[in-house]
């Protein structure tokens, strides 16, 4: 009798990251979309110059999130939703039982998801988050990144330091300025060293991460509801002012938006992906419960400030509330600022022209035109 193949788990990579990407796409709100904080950004984005910056393109709605995390469950229930448009799944458990390793488990979801949902999708595999996530990026379709410290070694020698997901455009200067401009080389200095330029919980994250080292598991997660706007330039963006003007119409959109559904958000965040498809995301509390666009306004603006990028080649700007509540249940602080009750009732005036009159009836005079 011919012995049936079996599967050492502990050997071989396990864990699945799954990013669906509809065909196109530029701009567009997902509503209701489910969301989680800013540790698990989105992926790579298509090529610069496929839509110009007012043609709006298909973006992966609630409901078809939830039917493609439905679908991983099918596979394993061990799933964490990556929202808007991204999921972990660790597959250990599933590889004896449907026979196959982590890669062919990944073309079994990426042929399921076409076939139901005309959804593509982008996988990596590997033996942890990290470098899954790290492997989608670099994926045409499945990419593996063999559970061996000589392999996984050759996989992050060139990566730059941006591309290791939780270093940002500041963390990554900082790191260049010290000829540490590569994942190998930041690998190869002594953690004392890499604390004195760092500071040591830094230090320590980053190191790991340059190695290839994850301690995080896929933690199975109920997803948030938010709501997630996102603006993709036409070529690479440089400018800064049409970053801001491009936050400006994302806020002015969230905060339509979440007054029209009767909600208020807890928290903003933003994530900038850049022309070498490394992302950057960053969270930030609201000092109350709001849907009010000013106050959106200014914390998307100091969310961008506080990356400061220089001569970041930016790709798109996504815009995402979390925390949603219903709006009778949050409270609001009374100010004696005459400025702040005008703009509210200019805010309510806005709210009845376009609830008459279509979206675009009003728009903010330094934003863009793609409502």
């Amino acid at each position: 009798m011919t012995p049936q193949p079996t599967h050492e788990t502990h050997e071989q990579p396990h864990v699945l990251y799954v990013r669906f990407h509809p065909a196109g796409g530029t701009a567009g709100t997902a509503p209701d979309t489910p969301g989680r904080g800013a540790g698990r950004g989105p992926g790579p984005g298509p090529g610069p110059g496929r839509r110009g910056p007012g043609r709006p393109g298909p973006v992966l709605g609630a409901d078809t999130y939830e039917g493609l995390l439905a679908l991983l469950a099918e596979v394993t229930p061990v799933v964490e939703a990556v929202p808007p448009d991204a999921a972990l799944a660790d597959v250990a458990g599933a590889l004896r039982y449907f026979d196959r390793d982590a890669a062919g488990l990944a073309e079994i979801v990426r042929v399921r998801a076409l076939a139901r949902y005309g959804v593509d999708c982008t996988v990596g595999v590997a033996a942890n988050p990290l470098l899954a996530r790290m492997a989608a990026h670099d994926a045409g379709a499945v990419r593996t990144v063999p559970d061996d410290p000589d392999a996984v070694a050759a996989f992050l020698a060139d990566k730059p330091p941006t591309a290791l997901p939780g270093v940002g455009q500041a963390t990554a200067r900082t790191l260049c300025s010290y000829g540490l401009d590569s994942a190998a080389r930041i690998a190869a200095v002594p953690l004392p060293t890499l604390r004195r330029i760092l500071g040591p919980a830094t230090a320590r994250r980053v190191h790991d991460w340059s190695r290839g080292i994850d301690p995080v598991p896929v933690t199975p997660n109920a997803p948030a509801r938010s709501i997630a706007a996102e603006h993709r330039f036409g070529h690479d963006e440089l400018d800064p002012e049409r970053r801001c003007r491009a936050l400006l119409t994302l806020a002015d959109r969230l905060g339509s938006r979440l007054r029209t559904s009767g909600q208020v958000a807890r928290a903003l965040t933003l994530t900038v992906r850049y022309a070498d498809r490394s992302t950057t995301t960053r969270s930030r509390t609201l000092a109350e419960p709001t849907a009010h666009t000013p106050a959106l306004i200014a914390t998307a603006y100091a969310l961008h400030a506080a990356l400061g990028l220089q001569r970041a080649r930016v790709r798109s700007i996504a815009l995402r509330a979390e925390g949603l509540a219903a709006a009778e249940l949050a409270s609001h602080q009374l100010t004696f600022d005459p400025a702040d009750d005008k703009a509210r009732r200019i805010e309510a005036a806005v709210d009845r022209a376009r609830a008459r009159f279509g979206e675009r009836a009003v728009r903010p005079a330094g934003g863009f035109d793609i409502w």
